[in-house]
Formats: structure tokens, C-alpha cells, sequence
């Protein structure tokens, strides 16, 4: 009689599908780890490099695992955990030993703040629900996500890497800038999520078009492309707030609107 091995968590069948997700998480984690040591040894470039490189593995674990079916509690803890390594920990650290560590104390209360406001801001996604008469809600997160606000909290170096000769002096204003993403993090202003955005098939050519355009962009003009794409996110900020309030009414509208009816039943 053939022994049953007591170690398998998952079946077999379904291993290589929980496997995988987990596999990118873990890699996205070791480039946000990595990018803290090329810091360390002033390679700046390298290790915003690393960041953008977790940022996108981030965005593509959770879909490829809903796609293939290998969602679990497991894969969710930790795609969280590493989230906080590589968009709370890591950037804040990028930054500190780029500029803030010259402001003291002070710097190192900036790097602080910025890693709590994050772990604040994660937790606060893991128990956010959404009832299914606001599904639209999807569309929107609550606050800046930690993917997008590592990246900005990381603009003012990328702007230094960039090529643009702007007369700007972009280290004055840093500590300052590394405050306020650190407060968009924790705050409750919608911002755009696009999960649940459908393309029309007229529109996907132009949609792949950007896509493209955005990739080739990152490949040649990488820190110009990335500070373009930050300024653009910042931008967009407030008209998410506009089109969540605009939804927001809508749905209020709609409920009165129901209420009014039943009460007309009832009477």
C-alpha cells in the first residue's frame, strides 16, 4: 500500500496554480530588498530601477492568479507583507540615503512616518468591503495605493536622474513632498483603480497603442518616461475625486429614488 505523503498543503493538481502568484510576490519582494542594497552603495538609478520592476510584478500577481484560479488567504497575507517590504520599506529607505539623511533626526522621522503611513494604508485595503450595490466603488481606491505612492514618494530622485534642466532646486522640497504622499496614503481621497474598466473593442487598438508607447518609452527614456507618468497620476488625482463624487450622487439619487418607490407601494 502506497504512503500518502503528509506534506502536501494543496493537492497536486492545483499546486502550480498557487505556486505561481506567490512566486512573482516573492520575487517582487527580493527586487524592493535589492533596491534597499544599491542604495546603500549610491547606484540611485539601479534601485528605482528594482522598484518600478516590483511595481509591476505587484500589479500582475494578484491578476494572473485570478485568471488561472489561484487565489488563497495565503497569497493575499502575502502579497500584503511584501507590499509594505518593497513600497513602505525600501523607497523610504532610497530616499533617506539619497536626501533626507541630511536633514538629521528629521529625515529619519520622514522615513518613519512614510513606512507607518504604508503599513496604515494596507492594513486599512485588507478589511475594506464593498457591498454589491456600490461595485462601482472597484474603480476606485481608498487613497494613494503603496505601488503608486512609493513611486511618487520616489519623483524628486527620479526627477535628478531625469534628463529635463529645469532651474529647480528638487532637494528643498523633498521632505516636504515625502510628508504629503505619506499622508495621500492614509487619507480617504478616491483614486482611480480601473479594475473594473471596460474597453470597448473600438477602442482597444488605441489602448494597446498607449501601451506600447508607454513600454517603449520606459526602455529609452527611462527616468524621463517615469517622472511624465508621475506627474500624470498627480494630475489625475482630482478627477478622480470629481468622478467618484459624480458616481457617489448618482447611486444616492438612485436609492431615493427606490426608497420613494416602496414607500408608494406600501401607501
Amino acid at each position: 500500500m502506497e504512503k500518502k505523503n503528509p506534506f502536501n498543503i494543496v493537492s497536486k493538481t492545483k499546486q502550480s496554480r498557487f505556486i505561481l502568484p506567490s512566486l512573482l510576490t516573492l520575487v517582487g519582494v527580493c527586487l524592493g530588498i535589492s533596491s534597499i542594497k544599491f542604495s546603500l552603495d549610491g547606484n540611485f538609478s539601479l534601485a528605482v530601477t528594482f522598484i518600478v520592476f516590483a511595481a509591476l510584478l505587484d500589479a500582475l500577481d494578484g491578476r494572473i492568479a485570478r485568471l488561472i484560479k489561484g487565489t488563497s488567504e495565503f497569497g493575499k497575507e502575502l502579497d500584503s507583507l511584501t507590499d509594505f517590504v518593497s513600497f513602505g520599506i525600501a523607497p523610504a529607505f532610497i530616499i533617506y540615503f539619497w536626501e533626507l539623511k541630511n536633514y538629521g533626526k528629521i529625515g529619519w522621522a520622514i522615513t518613519l512616518i512614510f513606512s507607518v503611513c504604508c503599513v496604515l494604508r494596507l492594513a486599512r485595503f485588507n478589511l475594506t468591503k464593498i457591498p454589491e450595490n456600490a461595485e462601482w466603488k472597484l474603480n476606485y481606491f481608498e487613497g494613494v495605493p503603496s505601488p503608486a505612492g512609493a513611486g511618487l514618494a520616489l519623483l524628486p530622485l527620479i526627477y535628478e536622474l531625469s534628463d529635463f534642466n529645469l532651474t529647480l532646486n528638487i532637494k528643498n522640497i523633498t521632505p516636504y513632498f515625502v510628508v504629503v504622499v505619506a499622508f495621500l496614503l492614509i487619507s480617504k481621497i478616491p483614486t482611480f483603480s480601473l479594475k473594473k474598466i471596460k474597453i470597448s473593442r473600438r477602442l482597444s487598438i488605441f489602448l494597446l497603442f498607449g501601451i506600447a508607447t508607454i513600454f517603449v518609452s520606459l526602455i529609452f527614456f527611462t527616468f524621463n518616461a517615469l517622472l511624465v507618468l508621475g506627474l500624470v497620476y498627480l494630475s489625475s488625482i482630482p478627477l478622480s475625486y470629481i468622478s467618484f463624487q459624480r458616481n457617489n450622487q448618482k447611486q444616492f439619487k438612485e436609492e431615493k429614488k427606490d426608497a420613494d418607490e416602496d414607500d408608494e407601494d406600501i401607501l
